[in-house]
């Protein structure tokens, strides 16, 4: 497997997130989609440092970008636990009425 292959699935993955930011209604399901893009970020990280002669750096950034996305996350699930437990969905249309 070349660069391409690895790109060509960063490429899907990262796609797959965005449709799923850009259609879901579900607030889980917008932040499974920004773990998608993340997670795409990620492979492009691994592949360009395996392909090419430096050293550690894509791994270092890798898990960088893990350790933002666990944080992503729990922030995340608290606000849609937060919005949850003012509207009892989490479809985030409802949450218009949260202006100031």
């Amino acid at each position: 497997m070349g660069l391409t292959h690895y790109l060509i699935v960063s490429l899907l993955v990262f796609s797959l997130g965005l449709f799923c930011v850009l259609t879901r209604r579900n607030a889980i399901g917008v932040l499974m989609g920004v773990e998608l893009v993340l997670n795409s970020a990620n492979i492009n990280y691994l592949a360009f440092a395996r392909f090419s002669s430096g050293g550690y750096d894509g791994q270092v950034f890798a898990i960088f970008v893990i350790m933002l996305a666990a944080a992503e996350a729990a922030i995340g699930l608290a606000i849609v636990l937060g919005i949850y437990q003012t509207f009892q969905t989490i479809d985030l249309e409802a949450t218009e009425t949260l202006r100031g």
